[in-house]
């Protein structure tokens, strides 16, 4: 997000421009849109969904922070008993409008991050994986090969997986290295071919797991196709585990 970043000093450094502020995150918007419909998924679906999370984050703390704030009588009730405060920010403080503001972008925000979502589903269905050869028991090291459309090479990289745990969880981290590029008349060989040529040059792994992607999307790859692979095989992988 190099033209009109979205960042979290757009919404917590809100004093008398809040009109610029709201500006600056529809351009901003706008311009991940227009990567959006040029079939470019990454950084920003990913930096979207975490801005959302902080920003709800964010609000919530503000909540919580207003009810301890002081309150004053803004209204009374005599017929119904009932007595209306509100809360008193203390003074120069730009709460309220950083508040505003968060409100206010939240459903702009989500609204891309479905327009995104919608993209990345449609590459995920267009791609597929496929086993190549007999899979050994150990997965966590192997191969994988996809195409790169544009052009017009097939890709091949070596994985590994890594498991590291929090005090709540256990996580899955996938480690990717290229290897070579194969360019046109090379990608009409046999996937199992590939796979045997990897073994003969890298003899640490003498039966790696290996996995070849298709594809007949030429979307941009590094922001596209790779990042949806590597999801996709993360998922191949936890699936047999």
């Amino acid at each position: 997000m190099s033209r009109n970043t979205l960042n979290l000093d757009l919404f917590t450094q809100v004093q008398s421009d809040f009109e610029m502020r709201q500006y600056k995150v529809l351009a901003a918007l706008k311009t991940i849109s227009e990567d959006f419909q040029h079939n470019r998924i990454y950084p920003h679906l990913s930096d979207l969904i975490e801005l959302r999370t902080t920003l709800l984050d964010i609000k919530k703390r503000l909540e919580d922070l207003r009810n301890d704030f002081p309150k004053r009588i803004k209204n009374i009730d005599l017929v119904n008993k009932i007595i209306e405060h509100e809360v008193v920010f203390v003074d120069g403080s730009d709460l309220s409008r950083v508040e505003d503001l968060i409100e206010w972008a939240i459903p702009h925000i989500e609204a891309k991050i479905e327009e995104g979502k919608a993209l990345y589903e449609y590459v995920d269905e267009e791609i597929r994986i496929e086993e190549v050869g007999i899979l050994p028991n150990y997965l966590d090291e192997g191969y994988f090969f996809v195409p790169d459309n544009e052009e017009a090479k097939l890709l091949l990289f070596e994985y590994e997986v890594s498991i590291f745990e929090s005090a709540q969880d256990e996580y899955r981290a996938l480690k990717t290295a290229f290897l070579k590029a194969l360019h046109q008349g090379q990608v009409l060989l046999s996937p199992n071919s590939i796979k045997l040529e990897l073994i003969r040059e890298n003899q640490k792994l003498p039966n790696p797991a290996t996995y070849s992607f298709q594809t007949k999307l030429d979307f941009p790859f590094n922001e596209t196709i790779f990042p949806v692979v590597k999801r996709k095989l993360m998922q191949q992988l936890a699936e047999a585990s």
